[in-house]
């Protein structure tokens, strides 16, 4: 989708209309049994994403930027816009974000493992860029399955 390759604009306005869109974003996240969730894979050009975290929260993040961010880990990424691929990205082990909430109010948030990758994968999507962009190929369901059992027969 070509959406999905242009630079998401500030949302300005804290009303219902945003109040609609992050409820419409979180029901599609949970009914992909998805990670996260940003604006422009549901077609709207605005700086929104969710994150479901360590703790299964969903996080509203509105307006997002990554204020630090340290270590590094691989691992597999997939992503609701690329059905059925999936490849080996690397990203920092922690990260902290700066959002506002759905009323405009300003908080910060940290996480680890998944969840650092999460803010990291739906904040690129809001500057148009993929995960794709970031690993070497992407694998098939049938594929991976190969590559996880010959890493099994390998052990």
């Amino acid at each position: 989708e070509p959406v999905l390759h242009k630079v998401c604009h500030p949302v300005t306005s804290f009303d219902q209309k945003l109040a609609d869109l992050l409820d419409d974003m979180k029901e599609t996240l949970a009914k992909a049994n998805g990670v996260g969730l940003a604006a422009p894979q549901v077609g709207i050009l605005r700086r929104a994403v969710i994150v479901v975290n360590d703790q299964d929260e969903m996080l509203e993040l509105v307006n997002p930027e990554i204020l630090a961010q340290e270590g590094e880990q691989e691992g597999l990424e997939g992503c609701l816009s690329l059905p059925g691929k999936w490849g080996y990205v690397k990203r920092p082990e922690w990260v902290k974000v700066k959002a506002q909430d759905r009323t405009g109010a300003w908080f910060e948030v940290e996480g680890t493992g998944l969840t650092a990758r999460c803010f990291c994968h739906e904040l690129s999507h809001l500057d148009g860029h993929l995960y794709s962009e970031l690993c070497d190929r992407l694998y098939t369901s049938d594929e991976l399955d190969e590559l996880m059992e010959a890493q099994e027969t390998e052990e």
